[in-house]
């Protein structure tokens, strides 16, 4: 029989990209890894890893391993979820990774909520960049994630996790305050400030001015759409805005009548699937979906 844990350590190798990756992660030493993976080729009878220069990947046999084992750890989350269900209440530790916006406009009220409809659980949140964050949910280093999609965008869910919307967000188009133009022209000559330019966030802004006819001079790059606000305030760039933040800050910015203000982006909860019914995350599912309810009224 196939040792299961010796499995997730080669589907974090997969997951991470690398042997090395996967031991800082694990907090475990390469050679520990190593010696584990070794054991599993031998059990298999098959070669699951090759070298690709300097590193390591999984052979078609160890990413076909993987991809079973999906199936499996998901029926271990479900079991698991079933027997906490037994206890008829949510309890113990639940880490939630959240990004910026949502977690400072809903989280701390939706925690209050939390702890006084469910006072046996504890939820804790952590702040990472998305593509981080899938990983450490697929590696059980948290248990779900709050993230965004934005039109035309991928939300980067992957094989083996559930994803439920929480609500939408409407963004709008902002111009440097005080300032107006009419053509596509003016627009070109205006500093935007947007997120890397590897996010869904900035690929779906780009695509959104260059639809409307004009490429952004974009001078300013930050994951911290609070930076984005204050910089539109100063009349220093352009910036696409969510509602939420808006609502939060009680900003007076009006959105420019020439930019896009049709877009949402979709909130979401990310969870392993198998944990759906898991009533820690339903208590979370439902203080965050009460919360934005709030939120929208604003």
């Amino acid at each position: 029989m196939l040792d299961l844990n010796r499995i997730r350590l080669l589907r974090e190798v997969s997951l991470h990209g690398s042997m090395s990756a996967a031991a800082r992660s694990l907090s475990y030493s390469h050679s520990a890894i190593s010696q584990q993976l070794s054991l599993l080729e031998r059990e298999t009878g098959v070669k699951l890893l090759e070298r690709a220069g300097r590193n390591v990947q999984l052979t078609a046999a160890g990413r076909e391993l993987v991809r079973n084992t999906e199936t499996v750890l998901a029926a271990m989350e479900k079991a698991e979820s079933d027997l906490a269900a037994s206890h008829g209440r949510a309890q113990g530790a639940f880490t939630v990774a959240a990004f910026a916006s949502i977690s400072r406009a809903v989280i701390p009220a939706a925690l209050v909520r939390i702890a006084q409809e469910h006072p046996d659980l504890e939820v804790r949140i952590q702040r990472y960049e998305p593509e981080d964050a899938i990983v450490r949910l697929a590696s059980r280093q948290v248990d779900a994630i709050i993230t965004d999609s934005f039109p035309g965008t991928s939300s980067g869910s992957a094989n083996g996790l559930h994803t439920t919307i929480l609500g939408q967000d409407p963004i709008r188009g902002y111009l440097p305050a005080g300032l107006e133009v009419s053509d596509e022209q003016a627009a070109a000559t205006i500093p935007w400030v947007m997120e890397p330019a590897e996010s869904a966030a900035a690929q779906w802004a780009l695509r959104m001015c260059r639809e409307r006819g004009f490429e952004p001079r974009v001078l300013h790059v930050s994951s911290d759409v609070l930076f984005h606000l204050r910089m539109v305030e100063r009349g220093l760039a352009a910036a696409f805005l969510p509602d939420m933040l808006i609502a939060e800050t009680g900003s007076r910015l009006q959105p420019s009548n020439w930019l896009p203000a049709d877009q949402r982006r979709t909130l979401l909860l990310i969870a392993r699937k198998g944990s759906e019914r898991n009533l820690a995350l339903t208590a979370v599912r439902q203080a965050l979906e009460d919360e934005l309810r709030h939120v929208d009224k604003l």
